[in-house]
């Protein structure tokens, strides 16, 4: 580590906070500059739509990812406010948006992503929202007021949250998602069904399977806008929440030759986050990467994700070994349930279900395991964190599992991974 002394970091969110720490905890001591467009210091995404959306008439909840004095503890050039406008990689060298010029031995993109846009919903109309940033959260509280209605256009995990959060402040909410159902992409059609009768059960209104026909937008924040869907029905509210999906920022990357991944749009990595340029790593929701044991790159959104890349791009810059990324997972928690999902779907999987799936229920509790020739892949958790855990080294390893005794509630999740466990690593 003796000839690098220099690591610069594009982006000031969760993942660049970690790789800083991590790479201090490495031991690397040379110079580290942080370079974030944002005026907030590093702060973690996840509760803006939840606790942070919620808090009228309370005090923010603490989201920062470090303490207040960690950067200027840790010798850490922070430059928010602040854009790199390119990065020159024959030099090793980065340009500012200020006209600053910053050389570099390693580089760290974690420039995050953006939210999706729609032509017909824009940013600038007062009458729309988009939800990515702390402003933007702070923007949509103060228009959640009780008995106002408002659209949410999407049914993804981040669409689902608002809503839920707009729920339970005593807001009319209507949910428009063009899928045949709510998160279409990644549970089984079972989970969805339960789902959307939960968001039923709450008091919102939700509109599947329907496209955006017309929009009349309103001039002003106090009138009404009307959206039309494809089944006649209008909708009139002061505000939309639009909500479908995150584009990956790398304009940063494909300005400086590095490969992108055409699947999935995200910079090109591969186990140790390394891009197509070695002395260029990415981290965090701009990047596919390329792991063991699955066939194609993968770009996970989530707060586990950038945390795990963080810490490998850290561990290789600073010539550390570091442990392979941990199995996928990712949480949410939305109209009164935790819901944990441990692995990704895919195609042939047969799920079986551990516990009630009664909706109605104030706190229900159940797994959904997704079998591929009974071997679990995918398992879907709710309010049922402690049981996912146990049962995690069984779908990072694959072990066979008998689906009549995991069903068996008389038998606890914990002792069944046991014996699961025990019984693969009997000699046969």
């Amino acid at each position: 580590m003796t000839t690098v002394s220099s690591i610069l970091v594009a982006g000031a969110g969760q993942a660049a906070a970690v790789a800083v720490a991590a790479l201090r905890d490495q031991g690397y001591g040379g110079r580290i500059t942080v370079v974030g467009d944002e005026a907030h210091a590093p702060y973690e995404r996840p509760p803006l739509s939840k606790s942070v959306l919620a808090a009228i008439g309370a005090p923010e909840p603490a989201i920062s990812v470090k303490d207040p004095d960690f950067f200027a503890s840790q010798q850490v050039d922070l430059r928010l406010g602040t854009q790199i406008t390119a990065v020159d990689p024959a030099a090793r060298q980065a340009t500012l948006s200020d006209g600053a010029r910053l050389d570099y031995d390693y580089c760290l993109l974690a420039t995050g992503g953006a939210a999706r846009t729609l032509p017909a919903f824009p940013p600038s109309s007062p009458a729309i929202c988009y939800l990515r940033t702390l402003d933007d959260a702070r923007a949509l509280r103060g228009r959640l007021q009780p008995g106002t209605h408002i659209v949410v256009i999407g049914g993804g995990f981040l669409g689902l949250e608002i809503a839920s959060t707009a729920r339970s402040l005593g807001v009319e909410v209507s949910i428009v998602e063009t899928a045949p159902r709510v998160l279409a992409r990644v549970v089984p059609e079972a989970f969805s069904n339960w789902l959307q009768k939960r968001v039923e059960l709450s008091g919102a209104k939700l509109h599947i399977g329907q496209t955006i026909a017309d929009v009349r937008l309103s001039g002003s924040a106090q009138a009404a806008s009307t959206i039309a869907l494809s089944n006649g029905v209008q909708l009139e509210a002061r505000l939309a929440a639009v909500a479908v999906g995150l584009s990956p920022n790398t304009q940063l990357a494909r300005d400086a030759g590095l490969r992108i991944d055409t699947a999935t749009g995200g910079i090109l990595v591969d186990e140790h986050c390394r891009s197509s340029d070695p002395h260029i790593y990415a981290a965090g929701d701009c990047t596919s990467q390329v792991r063991a044991g699955w066939t194609a790159p993968l770009r996970l959104e989530s707060w586990q994700n950038a945390n795990e890349q963080a810490r490998i791009a850290a561990c290789a810059m600073a010539g550390r070994d570091t442990a392979a990324a941990a199995y996928p997972w990712f949480w949410t928690d939305q109209f009164d349930c935790n819901i944990q999902m441990l692995g990704l779907p895919q195609d042939g999987l047969e799920y079986i279900v551990r516990g009630s799936m009664d909706p109605a229920q104030a706190a229900p509790r159940f797994i959904m395991l997704g079998l591929l020739q009974g071997r679990p892949r995918h398992a879907l958790a709710v309010n049922a964190g402690a049981d996912l855990r146990a049962l995690r080294p069984l779908l990072e390893n694959t072990l066979p599992i008998d689906p009549t005794r995991i069903c068996d509630e008389a038998v606890t999740v914990r002792d069944f991974a046991k014996a699961a466990q025990a019984s693969a690593a009997a000699p046969n």
